[in-house]
């Protein structure tokens, strides 16, 4: 029968699992709330240097 506890102390995760989770927390993605906001921001800053020609 298996030893659920004995396994447990014996288990170690994979490499490969921890730089995954690494990549995955140092990825600086923006989402698509980030993404609309930097429209905003462009479009508001284009219709002030319009403003400023006239």
């Amino acid at each position: 029968m298996i030893n659920f506890e004995e396994e447990i102390k014996k288990f170690q995760p994979s490499l490969e699992v921890d730089e995954v989770e690494d990549a995955i927390n140092n990825n600086n993605t923006s989402d698509l709330a980030d993404i609309f906001v930097e429209m905003i921001r462009e479009a508001g800053t284009a219709g002030e240097n319009t403003d400023e020609m006239l």
